[in-house]
This record gives structure tokens, sequence and C-alpha cells, in this order.
């Protein structure tokens, strides 16, 4: 099937994480002029003709939330209105995705929204990492490719010793993940059983599992306040884990997150460009992998109709 010429844009969110991806493709990144009018409303205009093109937009809803996805919705708009064959939303990080459920009165499901709206404003198909939640995929009615970020880790988790890792899940909800590393490494599971106290702070229970004498990596997804994470630390720690580190995909690192990181026993903060990290956030113990590559030969699979499926799990 011809889905016509290749071209990928991108808005303000990370741009530079779009450029590494076509440099990848060996196509240039899509002329658009993304900016704001003086009451802050964004401007847009495409700047090269799009009929009939098989379109990629790079966008990842990551801070500022609100005018990312703003942003993202108003491209798809005019590429659709301008003729676009096919459009893919290229969503690195999925934003607005912990609220995926009714789980206390009165709340609303943010998730399914944000899918709407996305589904509406012109997609035809949705390209993402690391989804906060699985049951996500099903509140599109177009095709969305879940990726993993387990590929990108792999070559550098392996260094630490295979037979000594023990892969931690900093909850419960977060087994799936981890038991994949596990798989991948070949190495034993851990839990850290952990009570929510409110949206910012969790309390450690227990760990389920043994990490004394061991090299322990908590795998997640998000990493926002750090406040689970450092307190999943401290409980290793106290439990007899040796080093200590993390993998987590989305270096959303908001309020204080980086304090706290800082002033933790971790030992190394694995994480991936699927958000941009400003450079007063980056610390010694922030190391940041890219997912251009994984995200370029998606693309390029799915605009040549083959397979994703190989770079799955």
């Amino acid at each position: 099937m011809d889905n016509g010429e290749l071209v990928v844009f991108s808005g303000n969110a990370n741009p530079k994480l779009a450029k590494e991806i076509c440099d990848y493709l060996e196509v240039e990144v899509g002329q658009a002029l993304v900016g704001k009018f003086s009451e802050g409303e964004t401007r847009l205009k495409i700047e090269q003709d799009v009929r009939g093109k098989d379109v990629f937009v790079v966008q990842p809803t990551c801070p500022p939330v609100n005018e990312n996805l703003m942003e993202l919705l108003i491209i798809m708009d005019a590429l659709k209105r301008a003729s676009a064959k096919r459009i893919t939303a290229v969503l690195p990080y999925y934003g607005y995705a912990r609220q995926d459920r009714k789980d206390q009165p009165r709340v609303p499901i943010t998730a399914k929204l944000v899918a709407n709206l996305i589904t509406i404003a012109g997609a035809d198909r949705v390209l993402t990492i690391d989804l906060h939640a699985g049951q996500i995929q099903g509140f599109f009615d177009i095709p969305l490719d879940n990726l993993y970020a387990v590929n990108v880790f792999v070559d550098y988790l392996t260094k630490l010793g295979g037979k000594n890792l023990v892969v931690v899940s900093p909850d419960v909800g977060g087994i799936k993940m981890a038991r994949a590393y596990a798989k991948r490494f070949k190495a034993s599971l851990a839990i850290v059983d952990k009570r929510r106290i409110n949206d910012k702070e969790a309390e450690v229970m227990h760990i389920l599992g043994e990490v004394k004498g061991k090299n322990a990596v908590i795998v997640d997804d998000i990493a926002a306040t750090a406040g689970s994470l450092v307190e999943a630390v401290a409980s290793l720690k106290k439990a007899g884990a040796k080093e200590i580190y993390a993998a987590i995909t989305h270096p959303v690192l908001s309020g204080p997150a980086i304090e706290r990181i800082k002033d933790s026993p971790l030992k190394e903060l694995l994480t991936t460009n699927t958000i941009p990290i400003e450079k007063n956030k980056m610390i010694k113990k922030i190391k940041v992998l890219s997912i251009g590559p994984l995200l370029a030969e998606a693309i390029k699979r799915i605009h040549h109709e083959e397979s994703v499926s190989s770079l799955f799990i």
C-alpha cells in the first residue's frame, strides 16, 4: 500500500527528539510555524505541502502539559484540513494517564478524555512508549502501538551483573513491567508493598522478595515528585541491598524530585529522552538514554506497513 511520502512534524514539546528521529530516517523535520498569539493562544501554520502524505507528529504531552496537548491537537487539525493522507500522533509520553479509572467518587477519567480529543483532532493512529496503564489502549478506537523502553535499558543494565541482580517493582501495580525486566536479565524479582497516604506521599510497609546483598534495579514508568522512588530506595537500603539503581522511562521530575534524588542513597537514575530534562535538573546521578532509534524504527515500519511486533518485549 502506498501511503505517500513520509513527513515528520514536531511541536515545541521535544524538538530535539524529533530531530534525532528524522536523522535516523534521513528526512528533514517538517516545516511548520508553532508559536503564540499575543494573548497566549497557539499560533500554527504548516509551511509545506502535505496533501496525500503520511504524516507523523512527534509531541509528548509533558510539562507544560496543557500547552503541549493543545499544540498537538492544533497541529493535527491543521494537517487534517491540509489533506494529509494519514496522521500518526507520536506521543513518547502520554500525559493525563494517571487518572485512568474512577477510583473515588466525582473524579474524571482524563486518560479517556485525552484519547477522545486526539482522535477527534484527526489522528489515524497513535505511537507511544510505556503507557502508565495498559487499559488506556482500549480507550482508543484507532490503532495504538505501545512500545517498551526495556530494550533501551538492557545493554546498560547488563553490565551490573546478572546473578547478583534483583529487579524491584516500587508498587503492586508495576509487577508486570518488573517481571518483564527480570525475565530479560534472568534476575530475581522483589516488590515494595506500600500504602499511599495521598497523591504526593506513600508509606512503605514491606518488601516482598530477597534483596539482601544484591544490586537492586527499581523499574517504573514515571518519576514525578520521586517520593515513592526515594522511599523504595531507603527501604531497600535498610533491607541490605548493595547498590541501588532505578530505570524510569519518563522523567517528569517535578517539585522536590531532584533534591530528593540527590539526597537519597540511589546510585544512578537511568531514564530516557521521552521528556526533555531542563539543564538545571541534570545532576550527576541522572543518565539519559535515547529512545529516538526505537521510535524511528517503529515509524519506518508503520510507514511501510510492516509489523512492529518485533520491537515489543
